[in-house]
């Protein structure tokens, strides 16, 4: 999914309240077979059915947490499926609650009826945050190599950076920064190391990471430095095969448009402080 800016797509990794997929898909029950598993689980992510296919995919994680690159992938997928709507919810209802002029009093009806509605969404964004990151812990020490333990600390950063978005303000706020930092630094030297520069989940551990300190660290130039050397490397990496299908240059082209938008924002932002 993608946040504000382009991203490619909580709480300690105990969870006290783990979000209730089943209970949104009650009549639903997965088959026993892992193959099964697997192939329900693709045919609901092709038909959007991202609640069905993350009750699959727990199920296979309680079978057997080693899941390989098809089972991670889809894993990836349907968390980031019912993730998205969650984030955009929260963040239109606090477009309109940073937006109304009236006095915000406990007088004031819908001001009190908006405010309850934010704090519910957000609620429930923080309890499905806490469930991937309690996941993603039982997840990472059965990896099965260095590729799925970068797939799941990047997975791991961008879950507490959700979480980080619901707690803005808050007494949770900074733990769920360093969380997300410490995942995304562990993933950044772990991809120094063993992925190329034109691999695609090295780019997209560059471009969620820039955005997370672009975003919710509010550091524009260590973004910009970031995603920099991520497209850079990747372009001299690149031996001139890149086509409109091919995930890296898809990537790549979002690490660019995001540097396209931060320099001209702290253009812009210069000429202000000039002016």
């Amino acid at each position: 999914g993608t946040g504000r800016l382009m991203a490619a797509q909580g709480a300690s990794p105990k969870e006290r309240n783990p979000f209730p997929f089943s209970h949104l898909c009650a009549d639903f029950h997965p088959p026993d077979a892992p193959a099964d598993i697997v192939h329900i689980a693709e045919l609901y992510g092709k038909a959007d059915r991202f609640e069905e296919m993350v009750v699959c995919l727990n199920k296979l994680v309680d079978i057997n947490p080693r899941l390989d690159e098809r089972s991670r992938n889809l894993l990836s997928v349907a968390y980031s499926g019912v993730t998205a709507p969650r984030r955009n919810a929260c963040r239109v209802m606090r477009s309109v609650q940073s937006s109304r002029s009236e006095p915000k009093t406990t007088a004031d009806r819908q001001a009190k009826m908006l405010k309850d509605s934010v704090k519910k969404l957000e609620t429930e964004l923080t309890e499905v945050c806490q469930h991937v990151c309690s996941r993603l812990e039982a997840l990472l020490p059965h990896a099965e190599d260095e590729v799925a333990t970068i797939f799941y600390l990047k997975m791991k950063g961008d879950y507490h950076r959700y979480y980080a978005e619901t707690t803005i303000g808050g007494p949770a706020e900074e733990l769920q920064k360093t969380l997300a930092l410490d995942a995304y630094n562990e993933a950044h030297q772990l991809v120094l190391e063993h992925l190329a520069p034109n691999h695609p989940l090295r780019l997209g551990v560059a471009l969620n990471f820039s955005v997370f300190y672009y975003e919710i660290l509010k550091s524009p130039d260590r973004s910009c430095t970031l995603a920099k050397q991520a497209f850079d490397d990747a372009v001299q990496c690149n031996t001139g095969e890149a086509t409109a299908g091919n995930p890296s240059t898809a990537i790549m082209q979002l690490l660019r448009d995001n540097l396209t938008l931060w320099t001209t924002e702290a253009h812009v932002s210069k000429l202000i402080v000039i002016a």
